[in-house]
């Protein structure tokens, strides 16, 4: 399994548009970040969970082969599924509709802001979507087992596990039967907006303790805001096996 983050930032993204700090100013790479999202490669599969604003950059920055073999949608918030529209080229590419897989509000979602996706006519110039309805319960893309997590956040939404790796953003509240699901993760991959606490998202110390939780031999903090502070500094603050994940991280 290959792991790449293709954005790593909350929903303004880094830098945020007007902001003069030293994390939007910054001349550091990795303090640049795009709205979150990863692209998972298994078993000749190519995966990517939540498809924000961004994914048009993050495909043409790190998707060189033009491969989709599935979009997981996490929730329907627009930093998770505004990028939809530009799984076009992808269509006329591989000369297939994309797969999204999702809860059902977040389908219904899809259809509402995609709604011209799926009226009767003979426009080829728009997205075409298979979407395919989950729950909590594990279910197989092309023979590989996708395990949900139930997290909170605004609104009730899934993290994903996939063999040892574990996904969660946009989490502030995880119930304790399915941070048992979580165990055994050998990487987990956990949001940290701000060091203080959010009403919506994991502040850093909380998330740091759902790690110490879990023990992964290895966690990365994403979806996370200036404010949490400049990359070097975050890792040099972190315990010995949590890092802050950086837009185009590969792991193995």
């Amino acid at each position: 399994m290959k792991i790449t983050f293709l954005g790593t930032g909350p929903s303004l993204g880094t830098p945020i548009i007007g902001c003069n700090c030293e994390v939007c100013t910054s001349t550091d790479e990795k303090d640049k970040r795009l709205r979150a999202s990863v692209m998972i490669d298994i078993k000749d599969k190519r995966i990517i969970i939540d498809a924000g604003p961004d994914f048009r950059e993050q495909m043409l920055r790190y998707n060189k082969e033009f491969k989709l073999d599935a979009v997981l949608l996490t929730h329907a918030h627009r930093d998770h599924i505004a990028g939809l529209d530009d799984v076009r080229p992808f269509n006329f590419i591989q000369k297939k509709n994309t797969i999204v897989y999702a809860e059902k509000n977040v389908i219904e979602a899809v259809k509402n802001m995609f709604f011209y996706s799926f009226e009767e006519s003979e426009n080829q110039g728009v997205p075409k979507f298979d979407l395919r309805k989950i729950s909590t319960e594990p279910f197989f893309v092309e023979g590989i087992k996708i395990t949900p997590i139930r997290v909170f956040h605004s609104m009730e939404m899934l993290g994903f596990r996939i063999d040892d790796f574990t996904y969660i953003t946009d989490a502030k509240y995880i119930a304790e039967e399915e941070i048992e699901k979580i165990k055994g993760s050998h990487i987990l991959v956990v949001n940290a907006l701000r060091k203080k606490e959010h009403y919506a998202h994991f502040s850093l110390d909380e998330a740091l303790e759902l790690i110490k939780k879990v023990k992964p031999k290895k966690a990365y903090i994403t979806h996370m805001a200036h404010i949490l502070g400049k990359h070097k500094e975050l890792l040099e603050s972190l315990p010995d096996n949590v890092e802050p994940a950086y837009d185009g991280l590969i792991i193995s």
